[in-house]
């Protein structure tokens, strides 16, 4: 059911994201295999460097938001965790994991007091977010991820929700427990992704939604680099530092690729998208 008081925004708007400052940031449990060796090893110096390199090669290009750090949610800093937003409501992320959910009455308030409309999802049947849940670049259609941390009946919420049609993919690489670490649609109409982490009947509905031209596979090297969890704001795309070869791809289709170092966030599963949370309508304005 769609809440009451929704907002949409102004087309012309520059688009605009959330972010957490990575101040209480920290690799405290495991709950994915990159977290799994690094509990206590992340620098948080080195941290805000990233992190304040990412927020200002954003902030060139877009209005970012930021929602404060809470003590006892090291993850915060993941914001596009936080929900997934569309025209003004928000759907609420129910995590899976319990050392995450303390996480949600913090953005509950936080998308309260910023004037979004709040859809509940059941602790029942788990969701996490833009973090397993992408909207292609025209907003015709959301990818939505399901079989690590996200149940597949939590989908059915949000074909309700927005009245759009959403495809269900199964992610089967733990490596790759979030669609945004390997599956990015992008403003030109491309994707990039990483088939393998996904089961075959998966692969085959992104191959009958995608032409061959249309599909950037990324190689195993670079998807451990995360290159998929890139942001996409028109032609520009920001992303982990990733192999030439996938930079000159990009380029070649206009992209501008601005890469920053993620090293620190990668140690806890997170780069670039996972620290960005898009709350406006994408925009597809692209030069090709």
């Amino acid at each position: 059911m769609r809440p009451e008081g929704t907002t949409s925004k102004p087309a012309n708007q520059r688009p605009t994201f959330l972010m957490c400052p990575p101040t209480l940031y920290d690799v405290n449990y495991v709950i994915n295999p990159w977290m799994a060796g690094n509990v206590h090893r992340s620098s948080r110096e080195h941290a805000a460097t990233q992190w304040q390199q990412l927020h200002t090669a954003l902030a060139g290009i877009a209005h970012v938001l930021l929602v404060e750090p809470q003590p006892g949610s090291p993850d915060m800093v993941f914001t596009a965790n936080a929900g997934l937003v569309r025209a003004g409501i928000v759907a609420l992320s129910s995590f899976h994991h319990p050392e995450r959910q303390g996480e949600e009455p913090h953005f509950r308030r936080w998308f309260h007091e910023s004037g979004f409309a709040i859809s509940e999802i059941p602790r029942a049947t788990p969701f996490e977010g833009e973090g397993d849940a992408l909207f292609e670049a025209d907003g015709s259609r959301l990818w939505a991820g399901h079989g690590l941390r996200t149940l597949e009946d939590s989908h059915s919420h949000l074909t309700g929700l927005w009245d759009l049609e959403v495809v269900s993919l199964r992610l089967i690489d733990p490596r790759f427990y979030h669609l945004d670490t390997c599956f990015c649609p992008l403003s030109n109409g491309d994707v990039m992704y990483y088939p393998a982490a996904f089961d075959a009947a998966s692969q085959q509905k992104i191959e009958a939604r995608y032409t061959a031209s249309q599909r950037i596979c990324v190689s195993e090297a670079d998807a451990l680099r995360f290159a998929c969890n890139a942001v996409n704001v028109g032609p520009n795309i920001l992303l982990n530092q990733v192999s030439a070869e996938l930079c000159a791809r990009l380029q070649s289709r206009g992209f501008h690729v601005i890469q920053v170092e993620l090293t620190e966030f990668l140690k806890a599963g997170g780069a670039a998208k996972c620290l960005v949370l898009r709350l406006s309508e994408m925009d597809v304005t692209h030069a090709a």
